[in-house]
């Protein structure tokens, strides 16, 4: 695309590549920290997604999906993953070594939201598969929801380890008090 055809009728609209800052550099981007907003919509969404999940098996006449042990051992993998990439991030931005170069601090930033969302709709889902098997009579209903629940807090574990990656990858400034 050229730069003619990025632009509205009259040739008016942002220009391509980086605003400049204060001193012309270019270089002068600030993100904030993801709002819940998003995260409770993905929350929401997840929730009622699996809630419909066993009322759409039953109507199409196949049976509920089983929640296995390892689904909720994986979510809480990944969330130790989450947070020993935190821990490290933050130990490196506070200490004296030799800073990560910025395309890897904004791969990590994209990684954390990323989680983030997928971590509250996880969550969302797996506790509206739960909460679909309250009162059900059903043989495996227990099991179900047990592991249900199991799996939604490890869709949380993953949300807050995101959160925390997040929250590392800010780099101060020389001004701001650590």
């Amino acid at each position: 695309m050229s730069r003619a055809s990025s632009r509205g009728p009259g040739g008016e609209g942002a220009p391509d590549g980086p605003v400049p800052d204060e001193e012309g550099t270019g270089a002068g981007g600030h993100l904030d920290q993801m709002g819940p907003g998003a995260v409770a919509v993905a929350f929401v969404i997840g929730l009622v997604g699996g809630w419909l999940v066993r009322r759409v098996a039953s109507y199409a006449g196949s049976t509920a999906p089983l929640v296995t042990w390892t689904q909720a051992l994986v979510l809480f993998l990944c969330a130790a993953i989450l947070g020993v990439t935190a821990w490290h991030t933050r130990r490196v931005l506070d200490g004296r070594q030799l800073r990560p170069a910025p395309h890897r601090l904004v791969n990590r930033l994209v990684l954390a939201r990323a989680c983030t969302l997928v971590g509250a709709l996880v969550a969302g889902g797996y506790f509206g598969y739960a909460i679909s098997w309250l009162g059900a009579g059903a043989e495996l209903a227990g099991q179900r929801s047990g592991r249900s629940l199991l799996a939604g807090f490890g869709g949380l574990a993953v949300l807050a380890t995101a959160l925390l990656l997040e929250r590392a990858c800010r780099v101060r400034s020389a001004e701001q008090p650590p």
